[in-house]
């Protein structure tokens, strides 16, 4: 996957390591995107990287997360690893505690829920 968005966006640096552990969030951004990884960590370490996220990005800045909307937990079908949605709720909350604001939800064409999340502009 990494090789493949190297080719379509050479010159955007990337990185192969956990997200836990990730020297990106050293640094801010205007957006970030999380897609089919979230749910596969723990509830603390989503938890975490939700903060990790906030911390990262500019006043403004946008977070999209595709995770189920419903607290639920499942083995994903591409890893064979046991998944977990906190469900929108929780999500929300926790978003709001890390300084964020759930902003919506959206559906892909495959039916793929989703969290669209704001970093509020100071003053």
């Amino acid at each position: 996957m990494i090789a493949a968005f190297r080719r379509l966006v050479p010159a955007t640096q990337t990185a192969c390591e956990a997200a836990q552990d990730s020297a990106f969030f050293h640094r801010t951004f205007a957006g970030a995107v999380s897609v089919g990884l979230l749910f596969l960590l723990s509830a603390d370490d989503q938890q975490d990287v939700l903060r990790r996220v906030a911390n990262a990005l500019e006043p403004g800045g946008r977070f999209l997360f595709s995770a189920p909307r419903e607290a639920c937990e499942w083995r994903d079908m591409q890893t064979g690893q046991p998944s977990r949605s906190l469900g929108q709720q929780e999500y929300a909350r926790l978003l709001e505690a890390s300084g964020l604001r759930l902003i919506g939800c959206r559906l892909d064409e495959g039916e793929n829920n989703y969290f669209d999340a704001i970093k509020p502009s100071a003053g």
